[in-house]
């Protein structure tokens, strides 16, 4: 009887997991069946997965891992017409792009920005967990992709891996120093601990641009930094003690 129970156990488990791989075999032959349908209707693939989700919204997750396996050269377009039928579908779409291992991380996340800006920190952080290795390349395609969001994109995933914090401010701010002092700015206020880190990493990424080095400096004394400390940051950072006092008396005049 002992002896029983075990295999009763073990064959239990077998059919039940018999039983979801049967169930998940025949969700995507419904999903499948789905798309060829609205294929056979002579239009494009972006607009069949958009009808499909729009009147089968439960399918939602089924349909985007169908066609990515389906048709895993057009992941462009299954991205960005998924997430545009349904942004909330944001962080499942580039999660199945990546499980699909299609095409590289920066390329999903490029993708799915492009198709809806306003979920980029969704699109960060779902890539990032996924792929914490390809965390500088992630950051560097995320603020290029959306530069008007880059503050907001920086500070989440520095919040979110406060260990790679220069690292994320060096990325952003080689790709898009035009807004360096709106990424400054978000920093010193998420982690105003780190206002020695913060402003080192910016004057050096920043000191063949004076003006955006003035930009900083502003940033930095409106964050309540004093203007010794300015000094003695931006020194680390390399910058001449002349550079340093034509900035800090800009910010002065102004």
């Amino acid at each position: 009887m002992k002896k029983l129970i075990p295999v009763l156990l073990f064959s239990g488990m077998s059919c039940a997991c018999l039983a979801m791989e049967a169930s998940e075999s025949s969700n995507n032959g419904i999903t499948q069946d789905l798309l060829e349908e609205q294929l056979q209707k002579n239009i494009g693939l972006g607009q069949a997965i958009k009808s499909i989700i729009s009147h089968y919204p439960q399918e939602a997750r089924n349909i985007v891992k169908t066609a990515l396996q389906l048709y895993p050269d057009k992941y462009r377009e299954i991205i960005h017409s998924a997430i545009s039928a349904q942004p909330t579908l944001t962080e499942d779409v580039v999660e199945l792009a990546l499980e699909a291992g299609i095409t590289t991380c920066s390329n999903v996340v490029q993708t799915a920005i492009n198709a809806e800006p306003s979920y980029v920190d969704f699109v960060v952080n779902i890539a990032v967990q996924a792929e914490p290795q390809e965390l500088d390349e992630i950051v560097r395609v995320a603020v290029l992709t959306e530069p008007d969001s880059a503050d907001d994109i920086v500070r989440t995933v520095a919040q979110a891996h406060p260990n790679k914090l220069v690292d994320i401010l060096t990325s952003a701010l080689q790709e898009v120093p035009f807004v360096g002092e709106y990424i400054v700015d978000a920093l010193l206020a998420a982690f105003p601990e780190e206002a020695e880190t913060v402003v080192v990493t910016a004057v050096k990424e920043s000191k063949q641009s004076p003006e955006h080095i003035h930009k900083i400096v502003e940033v930095a004394q409106s964050a309540g930094i004093s203007d010794s400390d300015i000094t003695k940051y931006a020194k680390e950072a390399g910058l001449e003690q002349a550079a340093i006092d034509t900035a800090l008396q800009e910010h002065k005049r102004n």
